[in-house]
């Protein structure tokens, strides 16, 4: 059997340099989305916990599970947590005080 002999071309290989911040500082460059989300989160939750607004509740659900998404593995995951524990409370809360189904904003009411 004669020895292998690899088909790679040592100087042909790039290596991979990450991309320079040319001025900007670091805090532009991150993604602030996760964030926002999980404010808007809790916002919306307080809302449908005091104001009994179901809608309020199930939006603070959509952006606590897009915040819980967006967020990176080195982000505070207690934060999110209780703010996704927050909107289900909403959620569930505002279904236990009126167990009627959710009638949108702009329906009009009879």
């Amino acid at each position: 059997m004669s020895a292998q002999v690899d088909p790679r071309r040592k100087e042909k290989v790039n290596r991979y340099k990450a991309p320079q911040n040319q001025g900007q500082s670091g805090a532009s460059s991150e993604d602030l989305m996760p964030d926002y989300m999980n404010i808007l989160g809790m916002i919306f939750s307080m809302c449908g916990l005091m104001m009994k607004l179901k809608w309020c509740a199930w939006f603070a659900l959509y952006c606590s599970c897009i915040s819980f998404a967006s967020s990176r593995v080195s982000d505070d995951a207690k934060q999110v947590l209780s703010s996704f524990m927050l909107s289900v409370s909403a959620v569930v809360m505002s279904y236990l005080q009126n167990p009627a189904p959710m009638t949108p904003p702009w329906a009009p009411t009879a």
